[in-house]
C-alpha cells in the first residue's frame, strides 16, 4: 500500500493566458499535452471552450466556429482522437438537454449531429449528471437526472438508470442510438456518479465500472458491466471502500481507477436513517481501485484533510484529466454558504504523478568533438527533468592504423574479424542480388524526434518547428565497397563503420502550412504540413505527412515559399555510434557484471545536453544520485572531470517526476573525436532525375585540412540483414572530389528499405583529408507508407 506521505502534489502557480473563471459542473478531456475544458457554471453557465497546454503552462481560448453549442453543465464529454463529443447537460436552471455536438479540435469546428433513434424504444431524454464513456467506436450512456415537469421553473427530479449505446462513424459523425439488452441486476438510478472503461492489456473483455453517485442520498456501490456479454455484476472488493459520494472524479491510469473529491457525509451521521436531512461536505480524500485485483487503497483519508497547502483542498464538481501517468485537477466548489446562497469555487490547478516515469530511449549522439558530445534522447511526457550519467571503464580496442582507408576514424574501433560485429562481405554485386529476400525487416533502432519547441510559444518571433525524425542504429554496420575498380583486395577500405554526425541545433525549419492564424488564436492543426530544413551541418528535409501538430500563433510563421527545385523527402539521422550493445538497465546488475561506476553528468530540464564534463564519484560510491527520490545531489561539493579526446564513454539517462527517478535507458557508447579528421558533410539534398536520383552535399564546416575525396554509401538488401535487421550493409556508390553523384535506378533497386519509423532508404556520406575519413552524415530518404519500389 502506498503511504500518503509519498504523494507529491504540485500546484501550478506559473502560467500565462486567459485563465477561465472558477466553476463547477464542467468537464475536461486530454488531447496529447492539452487539457480541454468546456461548460460548468458559477453565476451563470459557461459556454467558452478553454485549453490549457501542460507543457508550456499556457491557457488560451481557441476561436471556435460552426454550430457552437450553448453553455451547459453536468454534461457528457468524451474524446476520440481529435474529435470531442458533448451530450446533454443543464443549459439553464430546470432545463436539460439531450442534444449531441461534435467538435473537430483540429479545426476548432463545432457541428450539431443527429443520431438515428433506437430501432425499438425512445432516444435518451434530456438529462444532467449522467455518465458518457467511450470505448472503440461506441459511447455508453448511463443514468442521470431528468426533470419530470414541462415547466423548467417547477423542477420535479427523476433519477435514471437507463443505458444506451451510441455508434460513431470513423473520423466524424455518428450512426445512431441503440438500447442494448443486458443481463443481471441493473444498478439503481443515480446521477453525478462516475463511469470508466478498462480492459486488461493481455486478456479479458472491456468492462465499464460505475461508482457512487446521488439518488436522494450519496452512494458508495461499485458496479461492473462486461461490454462483450452485456452482463451487470457487483464485484467483491478488498480494502477500505471510499465514503459514499457524488460529484467526484474517476480517472484510469494503468490498471488503477483513481477517485478524488466529491460530496461526502459528515462524520458520525447516520445517513441510512436520515438521508435527505443529512449534512454533507466536500472532501479531498483520494483512493484508487486496482482493477485487476479489485482492491481499494486509501492514499489520503478524510482524517488527513486538515493539512493545508500541501494538497488540493476539499472540492466537488471539479474536473480531472490523465495525461500520461500524471493527473491534473482544476476548479470545483469547496462549500455552500447558505447565508449567501452561493457556491464557493476554487480556481486552483494541481497535478500529481501517480508512478515513476518509464525509461527514456537510448541516448543519441547529435555531434561529437574532441572534448564534448551533444546528445539527446526521446522526450518522456510529463516529467520534470532527466538524470544523465556516464562511465569510462570501457574495453575499447585501438583504432586501425591504416587511417587513410578507414571511412570513420573519429571514435570507432575497427575490428573486421570480431565475431558478430560485421557482415560477411559479398565478393560481387551478383552475390548481393542472389542473396536478396523479397521481404524487408525493420532495423532495430531508437527514434529521436526534434519536437516542436512548445516552450517558445510566448515568443512572438518563434516559428512552428515541425517534427524532424532522426533514427539511428546503435549497432555495428558493415560498409561494402562494390564500385571502386582495380583496388587492392586486402585494403581495409572495404570494411568500416560509419557514424552520423549531425548538429541538429543549427537546423532551422521553414514551415509551409495551408492556412495562417490570427494573432489572438491558438489552434490544433490536423493538415498536411510540408517542411524544408537545412543546416550548416545537416540535411535538407522535405517531409510531407498528415499529422496533428499542436501550436500557438506565436509558433506559426508566414507561409514560406518552397524552392523551385524538387527536393525529395529525407530525414537526417542523429549521430549514434553504431557499436553500442544492449545491456541491462538495472544499475546494480551492471555494477556486478562489470564493476563499472556511473558518474552524474547532471540533471537536465530538457531532452538535450552538451556534455564536456562529468562529476567524479566520492571514494567507494557506485553512484552519487539518490535513486529513491528526485532530489538533486549537491554537485558543488563534487570534483569535475573533463572529457578526453579519442576516449570512449557509455551513457544512460533516466526521467524524473514527482515520484522520483525512473529506470535508466539502455546504454549507448560514443567516442570523442581524434583531432585532425574532417567533419561530416552537410546540407544533403536529394532530387529525382531521368537516371535515378541526384545526391548532393556541401563540404564539412570543419575540414581540418584539404578534402581529398568523398565517399557515398547506400544501405542494400542482403540475406544477412533479413536475419539481423539491426546490422545494415552498405555499398559504396561514389568516391571522388565532387560534392554530388548520380544514384541510378539499378542501384536503387537493391536498396534496403528501413522501417524503423517511416519507410526510408538510407545513405551515408563522409569526407577524407590527409589524416583519413571523418564521421559520416546519414540521411533517410522517405518512401511513403507503401512498399513500392523507389522512385514510384
Amino acid at each position: 500500500m502506498a503511504a500518503p506521505s509519498l504523494l507529491n502534489w504540485r500546484r501550478v502557480s506559473s502560467f500565462t493566458g486567459p485563465v477561465p473563471r472558477a466553476r463547477h459542473g464542467h468537464r475536461a478531456v486530454a488531447i496529447r499535452e492539452l487539457m480541454i475544458i468546456f461548460g460548468g457554471g458559477n453565476e451563470g453557465i459557461a459556454d467558452e471552450l478553454h485549453v490549457y497546454n501542460t507543457v508550456t503552462n499556457q491557457w488560451f481560448l481557441p476561436a471556435v466556429r460552426g454550430d457552437i453549442p450553448p453553455g451547459c453543465a453536468a454534461h457528457g464529454f468524451v474524446c476520440d482522437g481529435t474529435r470531442i463529443l458533448v451530450f446533454g447537460g443543464m443549459v439553464e436552471y430546470g432545463r436539460y438537454s439531450n442534444e449531441l455536438y461534435e467538435l473537430q479540435a483540429s479545426r476548432w469546428l463545432w457541428k450539431k449531429v443527429k443520431p438515428h433513434p433506437p430501432s425499438s424504444g425512445l432516444p435518451p431524454c434530456p438529462r444532467l449528471g449522467h455518465s458518457f464513456s467511450l470505448y472503440g467506436n461506441k459511447c455508453y450512456l448511463f443514468g442521470g437526472l431528468a426533470n419530470e415537469s414541462e415547466d423548467s421553473n417547477n423542477n420535479v427530479p427523476r433519477y435514471l438508470n437507463d443505458f444506451y449505446e451510441l455508434e460513431l462513424q470513423h473520423g466524424s459523425g455518428v450512426v445512431g442510438w441503440s438500447i442494448p439488452v443486458t443481463k443481471g441486476i441493473v444498478p439503481s438510478p443515480r446521477e453525478s456518479h462516475t463511469a470508466v472503461i478498462y480492459c486488461k492489456r493481455d486478456s479479458g473483455s472491456p468492462k465499464m465500472y460505475i461508482f457512487g453517485g446521488m439518488c436522494g442520498a450519496r452512494l458508495d456501490d461499485l458496479w461492473q458491466l462486461d461490454l462483450e456479454t452485456m452482463s451487470w455484476s457487483k464485484p467483491e472488493t478488498k480494502g477500505t471502500v471510499p465514503l459514499p459520494r457524488s460529484l467526484h472524479t474517476a480517472s484510469v491510469i494503468g490498471n488503477k481507477m483513481y477517485i478524488f473529491g466529491g460530496w461526502v457525509p459528515h462524520k458520525g451521521e447516520n445517513i441510512e436513517t436520515s438521508p435527505h436531512d443529512c449534512e454533507w461536505r466536500c472532501t479531498s480524500s483520494f483512493s484508487y481501485l486496482n482493477l485487476d485485483t479489485a482492491e481499494w487503497t486509501t492514499l489520503v483519508s478524510d482524517s488527513q484533510e486538515d493539512k493545508k497547502n500541501s494538497r488540493p483542498r476539499p472540492r466537488a464538481g471539479h474536473c480531472a484529466v490523465a495525461i500520461g501517468t500524471r493527473l491534473y485537477f482544476w476548479s470545483g466548489r469547496d462549500g455552500y454558504k447558505k447565508a449567501l446562497n452561493s457556491q464557493v469555487c476554487c480556481k486552483d490547478l494541481w497535478y500529481l504523478d501517480t508512478e515513476k516515469p518509464p525509461a527514456p530511449s537510448q541516448v543519441q549522439l547529435i555531434k561529437a568533438t574532441t572534448n564534448s558530445f551533444h546528445v539527446k534522447w526521446d522526450e518522456v511526457p510529463t516529467v520534470e527533468g532527466y538524470l544523465l550519467q556516464l562511465n569510462t571503464d570501457l574495453p575499447y580496442q585501438a583504432a586501425s592504423s591504416d587511417s587513410s582507408a578507414s571511412p570513420n576514424m573519429q571514435g570507432v574501433r575497427m575490428d573486421p574479424h570480431r565475431q558478430g560485429s560485421n557482415s560477411i562481405i559479398p565478393n560481387s554485386i551478383s552475390d548481393i542480388v542472389n542473396s536478396v529476400k523479397s521481404e524487408h525487416t525493420a532495423m532495430k533502432g531508437t527514434s529521436v524526434k526534434n519536437k516542436p519547441d512548445l516552450k517558445a510559444s510566448n515568443d512572438s518571433n518563434a516559428s512552428l518547428h515541425s517534427s524532424l525524425s532522426a533514427n539511428a542504429s546503435n549497432h555495428n554496420s558493415c560498409v561494402v565497397d562494390m564500385l571502386r575498380k582495380n583496388e587492392d583486395p586486402h585494403t581495409s577500405a572495404n570494411i568500416g563503420v560509419l557514424s552520423s554526425c549531425l548538429d541538429l541545433r543549427t537546423v532551422i525549419p521553414e514551415t509551409s502550412v495551408s492556412s495562417t492564424v490570427s494573432s489572438a488564436q491558438t489552434m490544433v492543426t490536423q493538415q498536411t504540413i510540408k517542411t524544408e530544413s537545412s543546416s550548416t551541418n545537416g540535411a535538407v528535409v522535405k517531409d510531407e505527412t498528415s499529422l496533428t501538430a499542436f501550436s500557438t500563433k506565436a509558433e506559426v510563421d508566414e507561409t514560406c515559399a518552397l524552392p523551385a527545385t524538387k527536393i525529395s523527402r529525407v530525414e537526417a539521422h542523429a549521430a549514434t555510434m553504431p557499436f553500442s550493445k544492449e545491456t541491462p538497465s538495472n544499475p546494480v546488475a551492471m555494477v556486478k557484471a562489470g564493476e563499472r561506476q556511473w558518474c552524474d553528468v547532471g540533471i537536465f530540464k530538457n531532452n538535450t545536453a552538451l556534455v564536456s564534463q562529468f562529476y567524479l564519484l566520492p571514494k567507494g560510491k557506485q553512484s552519487i544520485s539518490k535513486i529513491g527520490n528526485a532530489d538533486a545531489p549537491d554537485y558543488s561539493l563534487l570534483k569535475k572531470q573533463d572529457l578526453v579526446p579519442g576516449t570512449g564513454y557509455r551513457f544512460r539517462v533516466a526521467a524524473i517526476n514527482g515520484c522520483g527517478i525512473g529506470p535508466f535507458s539502455k546504454i549507448s557508447e560514443f567516442k570523442t573525436c581524434i583531432p585532425g579528421f574532417p567533419g561530416a558533410p552537410s546540407a544533403v539534398r536529394i532530387s529525382k532525375n531521368v537516371e535515378g536520383i541526384h545526391l548532393s552535399w556541401e563540404p564539412p564546416t570543419s575540414p581540418s585540412g584539404n578534402i581529398l575525396e568523398y565517399s557515398a554509401y547506400l544501405a542494400i538488401r542482403t540475406a544477412q540483414i533479413q536475419d539481423n535487421p539491426s546490422q545494415l550493409v552498405f555499398m559504396r556508390i561514389y568516391c571522388g572530389l565532387k560534392t554530388s553523384c548520380i544514384v541510378t535506378a539499378g542501384q536503387l533497386a537493391n536498396a534496403h528499405i528501413d522501417y524503423t519509423s517511416r519507410p526510408a532508404i538510407v545513405f551515408r556520406i563522409s569526407a577524407k583529408n590527409e589524416k583519413g575519413y571523418g564521421p559520416a552524415t546519414q540521411v533517410r530518404w522517405l518512401q511513403g507508407n507503401n512498399k513500392k519500389a523507389p522512385l514510384n
